[in-house]
């Protein structure tokens, strides 16, 4: 626990620390990529090309420093981290290096003001948030290994079946080497996945597009430009070819309620809405599943979308097309605004929705959702990525 004294210098520096925030991160992941490569594979290196990750963690550092004396408002956000980290396997002794890196940044870029004081209280800080998150993961680890199917670390998984579903996006269907079970997750979960690419190690995760069934699990991944793992995935990779796989993780999951349920989609990100979409029909809950794209030829899973429909009359797709082709057959042309929104809301009490696209896409829907008037507790969404601000 961080001292009285030690919080105080915390508050008093955090301004700032806040203004240089942007340049600490700068400053500390090429230093703790030089100087300990071996953790370079755990990132991935567009979201450092893109300053998605830097910019992720500097926000993370000014709301911790920000709340300092009342952690519990960050529950949201370090249950978040607890998931990602468990998805890459995350161990203590790379908490050390991250520590020693982060502070040397800190020093770096503040110069003399990183008094001998300061870097005691940011020090203990960091080990206060530290020690938190290896007690947090250590639990989520053990949880996970002694559910049914479940395991610790990598398990090897081979590729069982590779399925074009559009232009864009393939589907490859999972199953374990050793012909064991596998453990359910929560729909809207991802997988995290290591791999060899060019005799390089690299990690990605990517959200299970199909309802657990104990035997295998299917992703389904977009081909990305200069995408280096779903090129190859696309490209290269093989049915029979093994791969390491952690267990499924994440937290945007179905949340409680029996009230109709919005799931809006952009491009590939109606992968954890799949299952989803399945779990809250189960339910006997109403479900609007809209999904937008740029025309026919890049919309995957239309036809398992439309037989559920046949099967469910509680489900209705929406299908948007931005730049329909000759044949296409949406429901809407053009963009989802609020107008559009707001005819597609339910009227009933209890509404949830659920958001996952591109960041724009996302950022536009909630806020027209907002302007409609459904409260921000109601709307949950979804990275890809590092947690970035939606705005």
């Amino acid at each position: 626990m961080l001292t009285p004294a030690q919080i105080a210098v915390i508050k008093a520096t955090a301004p700032v620390v806040a203004t240089n925030a942007n340049r600490i991160t700068g400053t500390f992941y090429p230093l703790m990529f030089e100087r300990f490569p071996e953790v370079r594979a755990v990132f991935n290196q567009s979201h450092q090309r893109s300053s998605a990750q830097p910019e992720a963690l500097a926000n993370a550092i000014i709301a911790y420093a920000s709340n300092i004396d009342r952690l519990e408002v960050l529950g949201p956000a370090v249950e978040g981290i607890v998931q990602k980290h468990v998805s890459l396997n995350i161990t203590p002794d790379q908490y050390k290096i991250v520590g020693t890196c982060l502070m040397e940044a800190i020093g770096k870029v503040l110069g003399d003001a990183v008094t001998a004081e300061v870097a005691d209280a940011w020090g203990a800080a960091y080990w206060q948030l530290a020690d938190l998150l290896i007690a947090a993961e250590e639990k989520e680890y053990a949880r996970k290994a002694a559910l049914t199917g479940g395991w610790r670390g990598a398990r090897r998984f081979r590729i069982a079946e590779k399925t074009p579903e559009s232009a864009v996006i393939t589907s490859f269907r999972l199953a374990p080497v050793d012909g064991g079970r596998v453990m359910d997750f929560q729909p809207g979960q991802y997988l995290g996945l290591r791999l060899t690419v060019d005799g390089e190690t690299v990690h990605r995760n990517y959200s299970l597009s199909a309802s657990p069934n104990g035997r295998d699990y299917r992703i389904s991944v977009k081909r990305e430009p200069q995408g280096v793992v779903s090129g190859f995935l696309h490209d290269r990779a093989q049915l029979g070819d093994e791969i390491d796989v952690y267990p499924p993780a994440g937290e945007f999951v179905l949340r409680e309620g029996t009230g109709p349920l919005l799931l809006i989609t952009g491009g590939v990100g109606q992968t954890p809405a799949l299952p989803l979409a399945e779990q809250a029909l189960a339910a006997g809950r109403k479900v609007i599943y809209v999904h937008a794209a740029l025309n026919g030829s890049v919309h995957a899973f239309r036809e398992q979308i439309d037989r559920l429909a046949e099967l469910h009359e509680t489900l209705k797709p929406v299908y948007c097309y931005a730049d329909p082709q000759p044949g296409d057959r949406p429901h809407m042309v053009g963009l989802l605004d609020q107008d559009r929104l707001g005819d597609l809301l339910p009227k009933e009490a209890g509404v949830a929705a659920y958001v996952v696209g591109p960041k724009p896409f996302m950022a536009a829907v909630v806020k027209a959702l907002t302007a409609l008037g459904l409260p921000e507790s109601a709307i949950v969404h979804e990275f890809f990525g590092p947690r970035e601000a939606l705005a």
